[in-house]
């Protein structure tokens, strides 16, 4: 059955997208009004976070509400009225967030019953649940899996928090299906969607830990073979998902099959249905940006190993895991499996039933990317790479221990050592500082020539890194110099 409307069910109705103010939400938003929604409302309590400004969102007609989806309150004010819920908003995802098993819960399984219970109470017809793929995967290879054959794990077999808690969500949303309102005729329908890895302009989940460590030079190895594949869907593809599915639910659209609506109760895997290896994927990314692409490899069990080693790190920082400072770890066990093994999906049962095909093409979509993170880069102070700034800080602070504090420890004794006197310890002192300083200023001025955005930062950071810096901004100026 293929849905060619593309506006039915969406114009002049009134569409709700809980985390809408995130990346993939906010697309969504804006293409619902495009689509001609009579009113487009979000759900959020994160709108800082986002990549998305609040003002842009409501200069293109969308009702922020800012609330919190485990509130019964804040969820009623959002949905009262609303036609279609698509409910996007989830917590847990990647890096520090996989370990706040209890957080990850609430929002995920708590806040999407919650809305579930309040679909059925205003007697709202539609609600469309964004999951993942990764609610089959156990780990082993899956290759051209499909709905029908692949059935949910025992709840101790997930990877991570995260995907236990979306598949036990996606149950949850599928139980409720076909339930009849309380208060009036008809009843309440409800599909997921099981998204692959998104990507695209502004992804603000993935792509930025993927940029950063290659930026720092912390992007060292490969994992898993090379023929590892696995799905990712570019984010107008999703968004076209989203909607073909919204439209499979409604009631004249009754397959006579089932008899109800094709996509009532169903699950479907959304992609761009080109599965490729996770480190050839992003290779025209950071060449594009002039950053290493990793040549070395580790096996499955390597990377394990170090994914298991920043767990147990991170377990211990818990109680700082929301402190912006505190990085992001380089790897978990979850994201090593996700990367490291093959497991791709078939889209036949989305093509046949709710008529999806991919509108934008891998190469179209990193074509999109490249462009964004290009432009982020130009409008951005150039990082030297981490060893680096260990060698700065390091050597900096020996050196402001060694002549303003007392004799304690190793260190005046090293530097006595290596420079043979006090005297000479205070005269390469001051040639550092000399230099940094200089540079400092010199970097200062030539940013108000090159980047006159940044001179501040470029100035800070030369006078902190010395050369290492000032080499990023010449090779920005170019001929300017």
């Amino acid at each position: 059955m293929e849905l060619k409307n593309n506006n039915e069910g969406i114009q002049g109705k009134i569409s709700v997208v809980t985390g809408g103010v995130g990346y993939l939400g906010a697309s969504l938003c804006l293409q619902l009004l495009k689509k001609g929604a009579f009113e487009v409302r979000t759900l959020d309590d994160i709108r800082c976070s986002s990549t998305w400004p609040s003002s842009l969102l409501s200069q293109a007609g969308v009702v922020s509400i800012l609330g919190d989806i485990t509130n019964k309150k804040d969820v009623e004010k959002a949905l009262r009225g609303a036609d279609c819920v698509f409910h996007i908003a989830s917590y847990g995802i990647s890096g520090k967030q996989i370990l706040q098993t209890a957080k990850i819960d609430k929002v995920n399984i708590d806040g999407t019953r919650l809305i579930l219970d309040v679909c059925l109470k205003f007697g709202i017809k539609r609600l469309v649940y964004l999951s993942t793929n990764n609610v089959v995967f156990r780990r082993k290879e899956i290759v051209n899996g499909d709905e029908s054959s692949l059935p949910y794990l025992p709840l101790d077999d997930y990877t991570d928090p995260y995907a236990r808690s979306k598949a036990i969500a996606e149950q949850l949303v599928l139980k409720y299906n076909g339930l009849p309102f309380r208060d009036n005729g008809g009843c309440f329908y409800s599909c997921a969607v099981r998204s692959a890895a998104t990507y695209g302009p502004g992804e603000d989940n993935i792509f930025p830990r993927i940029v950063n460590y290659a930026k720092l030079g912390m992007l060292l190895s490969k994992v898993g073979d090379a023929n590892v594949k696995t799905d990712w869907v570019y984010v107008d593809n999703l968004v076209c998902g989203l909607l073909l599915a919204s439209i499979g639910l409604l009631d004249n659209k009754i397959s006579e099959r089932k008899g109800h609506p094709v996509a009532a109760g169903q699950s479907y895997f959304i992609s761009d249905g080109s599965p490729t290896n996770t480190f050839e994927f992003i290779r025209p990314l950071l060449e594009s940006l002039e950053y290493d692409v990793p040549k070395a490899s580790l096996t499955l069990p390597s990377a394990l190993v170090f994914g298991k080693i920043f767990r147990v790190l991170y377990t211990i920082l818990y109680p700082f895991l929301n402190i912006s400072w505190l990085p992001q770890p380089l790897i978990l066990p979850a994201e090593v499996y996700k990367i490291g093994v093959t497991h791709y999906f078939s889209l036949q049962k989305a093509e046949e039933e709710l008529g999806y095909k991919p509108i934008v093409s891998p190469q179209e979509g990193m074509a999109a990317m490249i462009w964004y993170w290009q432009d982020r880069k130009r409008r951005n102070v150039d990082r030297p790479k981490l060893y680096a700034w260990l060698f700065c800080v390091f050597g900096l602070s020996a050196l402001i221990v060694v002549n303003l504090l007392p004799d304690i420890g190793p260190v005046r004794a090293i530097a006595l050592f290596i420079f043979r006197s006090m005297r000479n310890v205070q005269i390469a002192s001051c040639i550092v500082a000399t230099v940094h300083i200089s540079e400092a200023i010199f970097a200062w001025f030539l940013a108000k020539k090159v980047d006159s955005v940044n001179a501040r930062g470029w100035f800070w950071q030369t006078l902190l890194l010395a050369t290492f810096s000032l080499r990023l901004l010449l090779a920005r100026a170019g001929p300017v110099v």
